[in-house]
């Protein structure tokens, strides 16, 4: 859960409360859940602003590999602390992502793809960058493969710049939002099909689901 260009301290980061990793555990298991990997065999995924490693725990509990990537140096600091079986890379993803073709099984992003509507520098477009991350993230992915980024959004216009810059990169697909009737529950995934015209999955309409 780190905002791209935001650099906590390590410290920072081992304070978590137990409720903030347990709703990260949550969300990650969500989104795992929504890419509707196959049973008989591990995958390898990309974990698109992966922090601390909290998400690449759960990857690694379901018996999938993983290669994370953050623009935090402290953030990437915690997770080699921590241990995590994945690989971690250094990076913005405002910039591309620096994989071959058909690399991923998929692609899981949680509480960070919203960071990149943001102007942090003169230099930066939202629209260019945002285009600039799906564009090739979508060639990075395994042709029938799924991405599912869970956000933040702002407001409406900024989740219309996101969708619609993922569909410019050739993704088809749309947003699921659970708890669409809890204003604290309320989750946004954006859940996209790289090749394929998928039906998106059921959202989740109550806590007991």
């Amino acid at each position: 859960m780190s905002p791209w260009g935001c650099r906590p301290s390590p410290t920072l980061c081992l304070c978590l409360s137990s409720r903030v990793v347990e709703i990260q555990s949550q969300m990650s298991e969500r989104a795992v859940e929504l890419l509707g990997l196959p049973e008989d065999r591990p995958c390898l995924l990309l974990d698109v602003g992966c922090g601390s490693g909290l998400s690449g725990d759960y990857i690694s509990e379901e018996g999938h590999y993983w290669i994370g990537m953050d623009i935090s140096p402290a953030m990437l600091d915690v997770a080699v602390e921590r241990e995590v079986e994945g690989d971690l890379l250094l990076a913005d993803v405002g910039h591309g992502i620096p994989f071959r073709p058909g690399m991923f099984d998929g692609c899981i992003s949680i509480s960070a793809v919203q960071w990149l509507c943001n102007a942090d520098k003169k230099s930066h477009s939202p629209p260019k960058r945002l285009y600039r991350f799906f564009s090739t993230l979508y060639t990075a992915l395994a042709r029938g493969s799924r991405a599912v980024l869970q956000l933040y959004p702002e407001n409406s216009e900024q989740l219309e710049l996101i969708t619609a810059q993922a569909m410019r990169a050739g993704f088809t697909g749309g947003m699921v939002v659970d708890y669409p009737n809890s204003a604290k529950a309320k989750k946004f995934f954006l859940c996209l099909f790289v090749g394929t015209s998928g039906t998106l999955p059921k959202v989740r309409a109550s806590m007991r689901q």
